[in-house]
């Protein structure tokens, strides 16, 4: 008597080994007897013809019906259309091609019509789907491995070359949803032991090859490198066998960052110069070695010190050695940092309305002149946002050239934000600070106050300066290249005018203490250097 023959009935859950469907269920031909065979944990049972009880799943009535066939003109077999159930046909009287998509059980649940203009809309419940292709490769194994690419036809291309051996899949909306499909599919990408992205070779392409591979177990992934845009193209192109070179050819992937000690011995020979402006005072050159671009200095002292004038000085003399200045003064007007500017120049105090009768405009003009084409001010009025800073600053550099950058002073910054942990919003602003200078490659100059020091004088009475003494957060030292503090006995009869320069901190050479003292002239508004002994 002839036994009985099994039929595949569908997929279910496996109570064994909690998996979502491994558990394959079959029935003879006439329904009496069968069997369950799980995947993942290898049980196998017999059943009594009745089975398995599972979530009843609502069809979705609008996909439409299309044929399996070779695609000619992509060079695409036949075989490899069926495996991935990849149709041609009709809709609203238009040719289409019909990528059917699956959900975790197999359900058909989507399906996305691609037009000969390459519009595309989606029929079903796309919500639902999984990777284009997932139902058709199981689980990974030890030595199994998956491509993963952007789109369906480079999907077919990839699997049709290399004959269906190696499980194929694709994203499905291109590189824009690259992201949110494989967070979603991570458990069963990491199924596999080499997961090759083999994406477009534009820029969105490698940049979501990058945030994709960021998402994968590191050890596992892979980036092809493809000689034209896509693997679509190169076998339309008769050079299928450059995505099987591809494909073997593909580099582990290295998170961004992490450089081998192999790798630096460039670093070590090359002497990279440095790009930097002298200070205007031979003190401060003589201790830092100049103003570096990339470089974050802070500029501390107690209030009344002269940190405004030192600010003014530096934008000065950067202005006239010919490079542009972006100068953020948050306590004052524009009127008054442009007239702080032209002052300098003029070697005059011309905010003062005494000062100013003694200026022809012509004169002012002359002296604007000088400077109008090499400084960008930020107009605060209503709005000292950190973020918002950021992207003035930012534009500052990036769009205006401005390779300098005041800003006076972090505090101001701080007290606009609703937040009222001040440590931790410097510490957030310190380290955007310290990161946008490294990303546009500018010399910023932070002003900073100093909280009271323990005694009965404080910095208005020429106390010494200290990096103990910085208010709010150890991030200002701990950031910033270069600390100068700025002492001055406003109280003294005879010395009120005398400000010591004193570096805190010096990442540069490390070099610090008292770099040079400066004489502020009542009448000009100006800081001259003194020669100072130590």
């Amino acid at each position: 008597m002839q036994e009985n023959s099994s039929n595949f009935i569908r997929h279910a859950p496996c109570e064994n080994c909690d998996s979502r469907n491994n558990l394959a269920i079959y029935l003879n031909s006439d329904g009496s007897q069968g069997h369950t065979y799980c995947f993942g944990c290898h049980s196998y049972e017999k059943t009594n013809g009745e089975l398995p009880e599972v979530a009843t799943t609502k069809k979705i009535t609008n996909m439409i019906e299309g044929i399996t066939e070779a695609l000619p003109s992509r060079k695409i077999n036949s075989e490899t259309c069926k495996k991935f159930n990849y149709e041609t046909g009709t809709y609203k009287g238009e040719p289409v091609h019909i990528a059917n998509y699956y959900d975790k059980d197999y359900n058909k649940v989507a399906q996305k019509l691609r037009f000969a203009d390459k519009r595309f809309i989606w029929l079903g419940d796309p919500d639902k789907i999984t990777l284009f292709g997932q139902q058709v490769w199981r689980d990974g194994g030890e030595k199994s491995k998956i491509i993963l690419t952007e789109g369906e036809l480079d999907c077919l291309s990839v699997s049709a070359v290399q004959g269906n051996k190696y499980p194929v899949c694709s994203i499905p909306s291109g590189s824009a949803s690259a992201k949110k499909f494989i967070k979603r599919e991570l458990e069963y990408l990491s199924k596999f032991s080499s997961i090759i992205l083999m994406f477009d070779t534009d820029e969105a392409g490698i940049k979501a090859s990058i945030e994709v591979a960021n998402l994968l177990p590191v050890r596992k992934v892979k980036i092809a490198r493809l000689p034209a845009k896509d693997p679509s193209e190169l076998l339309q192109n008769g050079q299928g066998s450059k995505i099987i070179d591809a494909m073997w050819e593909a580099k582990s992937y290295t998170p961004q960052g992490i450089i081998q000690g192999s790798d630096t011995k460039d670093l070590l020979l090359n002497d990279e110069e440095v790009e930097s402006i002298p200070y205007l005072w031979n003190g401060l050159n003589q201790k830092l070695q100049g103003i570096r671009f990339g470089e974050l200095n802070l500029l501390c002292g107690g209030s009344g010190t002269g940190k405004s004038q030192m600010c003014r000085e530096i934008a000065y003399d950067c202005i006239i050695k010919g490079h542009k200045v972006g100068y953020i003064a948050l306590e004052e007007s524009v009127k008054r940092s442009i007239r702080g500017i032209v002052s300098v120049g003029l070697n005059a105090q011309i905010h003062n309305p005494e000062v100013r009768k003694k200026f022809s405009d012509e004169k002012l003009l002359e002296e604007f002149d000088k400077v109008k084409d090499k400084i960008a001010f930020y107009d605060h009025f209503g709005s000292s946002d950190s973020e918002d800073l950021m992207n003035r600053i930012r534009y500052m550099v990036q769009s205006l050239d401005c390779k300098v950058i005041i800003l006076d002073h972090i505090s101001i910054v701080i007290s606009g934000l609703h937040d009222g942990d001040e440590r931790r919003l410097i510490d957030n602003t310190m380290t955007e600070l310290r990161k946008l200078v490294e990303e546009v490659r500018c010399a910023m100059f932070v002003v900073s106050h100093l909280k009271r020091p323990s005694g009965n004088l404080g910095h208005e009475e020429g106390v010494q300066t200290s990096l103990s003494h910085l208010r709010g957060s150890h991030s200002l030292a701990q950031l910033s290249d270069a600390v100068i503090g700025f002492e001055r006995d406003q109280q003294s009869e005879t010395e009120s005018n005398i400000m010591i320069v004193r570096v805190l901190k010096n990442r540069f050479s490390g070099e610090t203490g008292v770099a040079t003292s400066l004489i502020y002239n009542k009448e000009t508004g100006r800081l001259a250097e003194s020669s100072f002994d130590e």
